[in-house]
C-alpha cells in the first residue's frame, strides 16, 4: 500500500466529458492511497483582483490551456488501478477533503435549475471559505458550516455510451452531487473498461439536497482517496450501479431524468441491497424500507435527476 500525490494540470484534468477511451493519467495498485488536487471555476467566475480571494495557479493553468471554456466540471484523472476488469467492484474511501482555495462560488444561469422558468438573469455570488474555522460566509452575512465533497466521481462510462459529457449522473457514478459522500463515506462503483479508470471534481464546499439553482458551493477541494478493487467471480457482475456507505447509513442511488423512476430505481436498489445481506423476502424488505429507510432527492438539476436512500447501520445486521 502506497501514498501517492496527483497534483491538477493541464495534462492530468479534462474539462466536462467522460470517455471509456481517454488513456489514465496515473497508476495504483489496489490499497493505494492517491491525494488528488481538484479545481473549478473558469473565466466567468473569478474573483476579481484586490477581493482578497486567491486563484489557485493550477487552475490559471488550466484555464490558459483551454481558452474560451464556458462550462463543464474539470476532473482530475483517470487514475488506473491495477487488474481491475469489466464486472469488478471499485471501492474509493473517501479519506480526506480539504479545501483548495479561500473562496468559492453560487451561480444562477439562464434556462438552468429547477425553476428556470422564475430566474432569468444570472447571477453570480462569491462565497468567502475560512478554512480554520470551517465555514463560508454568505453575502448577506450568514454563516454556513463547511460540508466538503465532490460532486463528481465516476469510473470511465461503458465504451458503448462513446463521448458523454459529465454533467448526468450514470451508472458509472460521475455527476452525482450527493452531499452525503464526505470524509469518512465509501462510495462503490461498478467497473466498465480494465483499470476502471477513475476521475474526480466539481468540489463543493456545502449544498443542499436538490442543489436546486444548479450550483452548490463550487470550490477548489484536494480529496485524498484508497482504492479498494473487489474481483468478480467469472461471468458475474458484482455491481451494476452506484451505492455508497458512510459510517452511519447505508446508501442506495437512483438516477433517471424522470424523477419518480430514480425514486424506483433507489427503492429497487436498496430492496436487493438488503436481500442481499439478510434472508428477508422482497417482501419484508419492501415493507422495511417503507418503514426504516429515509429517501431524499439528491439533486434535480443535471438531466438525470438523483434519488437516495438512507439506511441506518444496526437495524438489519
Amino acid at each position: 500500500m502506497t501514498f501517492h500525490t496527483l497534483r491538477a494540470s493541464p495534462e492530468t484534468v479534462r474539462v466536462g466529458v467522460f470517455d471509456a477511451a481517454f488513456p489514465p493519467v496515473f497508476h495504483v495498485e489496489s490499497g493505494d492511497t492517491v491525494e488528488v488536487q481538484c479545481v473549478s471555476g473558469r473565466e466567468a467566475v473569478l474573483p476579481p483582483p484586490g477581493s482578497g480571494l486567491t486563484i489557485p495557479p493550477e487552475l490559471s493553468a488550466i484555464l490558459a490551456a483551454n481558452p474560451g471554456t464556458q462550462a463543464g466540471h474539470i476532473v482530475t484523472g483517470p487514475i488506473a488501478i491495477a487488474g481491475a476488469m469489466p464486472g469488478d467492484m471499485l471501492e474509493i474511501r473517501i479519506d480526506k477533503i480539504e479545501p483548495g482555495a479561500n473562496w468559492g462560488y453560487n451561480l444562477i444561469r439562464p434556462l438552468a435549475g429547477t425553476l428556470p422558468e422564475d430566474f432569468h438573469d444570472t447571477t453570480l455570488m462569491h462565497i468567502p471559505v475560512d478554512a480554520a474555522r470551517n465555514i463560508c460566509t454568505l453575502p448577506w452575512g450568514t454563516e454556513l458550516p463547511l460540508a466538503p465533497f465532490f460532486g463528481v466521481m465516476g469510473v470511465a462510462p461503458p465504451p458503448a455510451f462513446g463521448r458523454i459529457a459529465s454533467k448526468e449522473p450514470r451508472i458509472h457514478g460521475g455527476n452525482l452531487d450527493n452531499k452525503e459522500l464526505t470524509a469518512g463515506s465509501t462510495l462503490f462503483l461498478p467497473v466498465w473498461v480494465p483499470g476502471a479508470n477513475f476521475s474526480v471534481g466539481d468540489g463543493h464546499g456545502v449544498q443542499g439536497d436538490g442543489e436546486v439553482c444548479v450550483t452548490a458551493l463550487e470550490m477548489c477541494l484536494t480529496g485524498t482517496f484508497t482504492f479498494v478493487l473487489h474481483k468478480a467471480p467469472s461471468g458475474q457482475a458484482l455491481l451494476t450501479h452506484p451505492r455508497a456507505e458512510t459510517p452511519t447509513h447505508f446508501i442506495s442511488m437512483g438516477l433517471n431524468e424522470d424523477l419518480d423512476q430514480a425514486m424506483k430505481q433507489a427503492l429497487r436498489e436498496m430492496i436487493g441491497f438488503i436481500c442481499s445481506r439478510t434472508n428477508l423476502s422482497r417482501e419484508q424488505a419492501y415493507a422495511f424500507c417503507s418503514l426504516a429507510v429515509d429517501f431524499h432527492v439528491t439533486q434535480t438539476v443535471n438531466g438525470e435527476k438523483g434519488v437516495h436512500g438512507l439506511l441506518k447501520k444496526g437495524l438489519l445486521f
